[in-house]
């Protein structure tokens, strides 16, 4: 898939809301072959328990254990298959429709998350965006702090 359209598959700002709010660990390494040792998507460091939300909307094709680790996988109508692994607990079935932000589940205390299109495994780093929260003062007297606002989702 071109870059061109990967942009215009993405959510209106030009990326996807990163899957959970954590530090990546361990980036994206293309194997140089099939069998060959890389990582196939993203590792992050998660609290156990840490929510997941899908990066966009779709239809869960698989949601179960493989080898002892839990996985659910979200065919988008955009022609990417989003990978949610080393979950916790998977809160959406074989055919369930999930939409964007919606919580397909929650980590381990870590979280794999990729994307392929077929069967090819691609970068997600460049197509997640940024969560930016707004500064703001906080009150010294001891009144209430009213809400913050929602953070903004900034695309590179």
């Amino acid at each position: 898939m071109s870059a061109w359209l990967v942009l215009l598959a993405l959510a209106p700002g030009g990326c996807y809301a990163p899957p959970v709010d954590a530090p990546i660990i361990d980036p994206f390494r293309q194997p140089p072959c099939e069998q060959c040792a890389g990582n196939r998507g993203l590792e992050y460091a998660t609290s156990v328990g840490t929510l997941v939300r899908a990066v966009a909307g779709g239809t869960v094709s698989f949601s179960g254990v493989v080898a002892g680790t839990r996985y659910v996988v979200v065919d988008q109508p955009d022609g990417f298959r989003a990978t949610y692994g080393r979950l916790g607990a998977a809160f959406v079935g074989i055919g369930a429709q999930v939409s964007t932000g919606s919580v397909v589940g929650t980590t381990t205390a870590g979280f794999y998350f990729g994307l392929r299109v077929g069967e090819t495994y691609v970068d997600p780093a460049p197509m997640l965006g940024t969560h930016r929260y707004r500064p703001r003062l906080v009150p010294t007297d001891g009144s209430a702090r009213r809400p913050a606002p929602p953070p903004t989702l900034e695309c590179r």
